[in-house]
């Protein structure tokens, strides 16, 4: 009866432990695929309204397309030093270019408009990641990282700190100014939440956003601060540093990807059913089959 009954257990315990080890994001059997890594540093990954996907290799500033098709193609040179990118409902791909503190507009054929390239008169730190929200308003943080390819050394805007452009306005208004360093940002599929990472404090906070685009009801999300980050279609939140980390509305971690590489910089869905995570990771970019869409 005893070799019976410790049998069973094992079986439990077996099955137990089968179902934890499913992932509630990551798609059955799936593994990390590498793309390339032919780059110096792979960020901002964007998805546009078919799917593809636009990153850009900042150090060699340049912007690639990695089709739905699995093919990598150049879709800009001189990008600006481009960081994060994000489309708009009209196809329009906006840039952080990190260059000369700008943000961009470009166009399917690489037309370039600069929206914005000061705050008050006072040139930008440099716009680092954004998002568009559901109004066309554009939502941009500005930290300071010194680059070797500026030709300044200070400041000009003491506070780092998370903008926000009204669409068709000139001038931005600074909705949060009481961040150590602010880096990765996403927004909630009907605007009503606004997710920032402060990388120089190791947190993750979320807002209300009001009509006017104002933020308030300040909260620590998570004790890690985040490059970049994106959202599934369930809510989850994906931050990253070392690897992807998976975070439910809650706020409770319920995944962790490793991935190649001393730092994993951003991430985003794309495929034609938004179901492929994309993830840049240094001189990588790499794709993981999701059992969950991106918003």
């Amino acid at each position: 009866m005893r070799n019976k009954t410790a049998a069973l257990f094992a079986v439990l315990c077996l099955l137990t432990q089968g179902a934890v080890a499913a992932s509630p994001v990551i798609a059955e059997g799936a593994q990390l695929t590498l793309v390339s890594d032919r780059f110096a540093f792979t960020e901002g990954p964007a998805a546009d309204g078919e799917g593809n996907v636009f990153f850009t290799d900042q150090p060699n500033n340049k912007i690639w397309k990695y089709g739905v098709d699995g093919k990598l193609s150049l879709f800009m040179d001189n990008a600006g030093r481009a960081n994060g990118l994000y489309f708009t409902t009209d196809g329009r791909l906006l840039a952080c270019a990190d260059d000369k503190g700008q943000l961009w507009s470009i166009g399917p054929d690489g037309e370039v408009s600069v929206l914005l390239d000061n705050f008050d008169g006072h040139r930008l730190n440099g716009p680092n990641d954004l998002w568009v929200d559901p109004k066309g308003g554009i939502y941009f943080t500005d930290p300071f990282y010194l680059r070797d390819y500026w030709d300044r050394s200070e400041k000009e805007i003491e506070t780092e700190a998370v903008y926000y452009l009204p669409p068709g306005s000139k001038q931005p208004t600074r909705v949060a100014g009481d961040l150590v360093k602010p880096n990765g940002i996403i927004g909630s599929a009907d605007g009503g939440k606004l997710y920032v990472a402060d990388i120089g404090a190791d947190k993750t906070y979320v807002y209300s956003v009001a009509d006017d685009g104002r933020l308030s009801d300040k909260k620590l999300f998570a004790t890690m601060g985040s490059d970049g980050m994106t959202l599934d279609a369930q809510g989850n939140l994906y931050l990253t540093g070392k690897g992807v980390t998976v975070f439910d509305r809650e706020g409770r971690q319920v995944e962790h990807i490793p991935v190649p590489g001393d730092w994993t910089a951003n991430v985003t869905f794309s495929g034609e059913q938004r179901k492929a995570l994309f993830i840049t990771a240094g001189t990588s970019v790499y794709t993981l089959e999701m059992r969950v869409a991106g918003f």
